[in-house]
């Protein structure tokens, strides 16, 4: 490609990178207006201080409704399945409605999945709007598919630097050929962010502040944190390869005996089962609901061994029942809230630091979900903000443990594997 359609290509990039920013900041007040209306209006209109029992387990099963009618009504299927993380491809226009409707019937009403995939997909609008009028080649076309996309993320993952790093980690390994794709990419995602949060007087469309409030500064690394770091990685992947065996199983197996009304709907209740008996126990029912991020500081200032316990195991049946179920949605936050919830044990026991205990859970399950390191990496320290900077050493060893863990326990030949290969060798013999 000639330099001059190559900077021609990286305009574009600036140009599609303001209104996927506007659709995804538009997408996520939205998500954020009707779950406050569900979560705190409505409830309150009732009479209630808090979300009613039948209110916790009553509007999931509705979002799942939304779901189906999405799914089954309108092209596309909702958008791809959280199970499959980022390997879905462009999205067609004529899907976007049905992955909009869908994401929100699951995120606004409780299911434990996360906005990164579904702004992923609306934020990849612009780049196929801007295909239509403009004639591009093969590789400006490749450029200007994920261009809108890196926008959108951009604004979840707090800027173009984890938003970029992800989309680079998700492009196949393609290394170093990858980059002069991916730099439109870049382009879009830093102009989309400056949307966000704003440039000289105006403040932007949203706020996108990642980093929690109040942690206390942690100066200087401790050897016996890099060790546990080892350790909550290890674990994470443990407990992220369970949920993602259990959702696959589901998937793969329940999906076509029971069909897929009756799977949502039935995760639907369960999910708002767990949240309610989870409340009955001490725990809160919107910690259990939802991606988790909002519920990360919370869960961080815990003080009690069993309610953390409990929100642990609730948390990653209620996300395996949505990743499997057929709810769509991301699979990142929910796997990050188990590895901090995993890292709140040391701070609860031998007075760990809640700084490096946020940068080594989040790295570590973020690693165990989305297979990448780098990502992980980068967004356990933007969520430590500059009170966590000597924790970067933790959480690059959680991350890398994390990573080591769950490609091992893939490459691992499953104990039915091997049944079957024997058995298929007597049979030939």
């Amino acid at each position: 490609m000639h330099m001059r359609a190559y900077l021609r290509l990286v305009l574009l990039g600036a140009v599609i990178g303001v209104p996927a920013a506007f659709m995804a900041a538009g997408f996520l007040a939205l998500v954020h207006t009707i779950e406050h209306w569900l979560w705190h209006d409505l409830p309150d209109a009732l009479g209630e201080s808090a979300p009613p029992w039948y209110l916790v387990i009553g509007l999931p099963v509705a979002g799942a409704a939304i779901v189906l009618l999405a799914r089954r009504t309108m092209p596309g299927d909702g958008g791809h399945s959280p199970l499959e993380g980022f390997a879905g491809g462009p999205t067609l226009l004529p899907h976007i409605p049905g992955v909009a409707i869908a994401a929100i019937g699951s995120l606004a009403f409780g299911a434990v999945l996360g906005p990164e995939a579904p702004l992923i997909a609306l934020g990849s609008v612009a780049g196929l709007l801007v295909k239509k009028v403009v004639q591009l080649g093969a590789q400006g076309e490749k450029a200007i598919d994920v261009a809108g996309s890196f926008a959108a993320i951009s604004a979840l993952f707090g800027g173009p630097i984890v938003g970029g790093v992800l989309m680079v980690e998700a492009s196949s390994g393609l290394g170093a050929a990858a980059i002069p794709a991916l730099i439109p990419g870049f382009v879009a995602a830093a102009v989309g962010y400056v949307i966000f949060v704003g440039i000289g007087d105006w403040g932007g469309v949203a706020s996108t502040q990642l980093a929690i409030p109040g942690l206390p500064v942690y100066d200087g690394t401790q050897v016996g944190d890099l060790a546990l770091a080892v350790v909550i990685g290890i674990l994470a992947a443990l407990v992220v390869a369970g949920v993602r065996q259990v959702a696959g199983r589901i998937d793969s197996d329940a999906a076509p005996r029971l069909g897929l009304p009756v799977l949502l709907l039935g995760g639907g209740a369960l999910v708002g089962i767990l949240a309610q008996l989870s409340d009955m126990l001490g725990a809160d029912s919107q910690d259990v609901l939802f991606s988790g991020q909002a519920s990360i500081p919370g869960l961080l200032a815990q003080d009690s061994t069993r309610i953390v316990m409990i929100l642990l195991v609730a948390k990653a049946v209620a996300y395996a029942l949505c990743l499997g179920c057929g709810f769509r949605g991301g699979p990142v936050f929910p796997a990050m809230f188990i590895g901090v919830a995993l890292a709140t044990f040391p701070v609860i026991w031998w007075d760990v630091s809640p700084t490096v205990a946020l940068a080594v859970g989040a790295a570590a399950g973020m690693a165990a979900m989305t297979r990448f390191v780098l990502t992980p990496i980068l967004f356990g320290a933007l969520l430590a903000g500059t009170a966590g900077i000597d924790a970067v050493p933790a959480a690059v060893l959680a991350a890398v443990a994390a990573w080591l863990t769950i490609n091992a326990l893939e490459q691992r030949p499953s104990r039915r594997s091997a049944v079957e290969a024997v058995t298929a060798n007597v049979r030939e013999h």
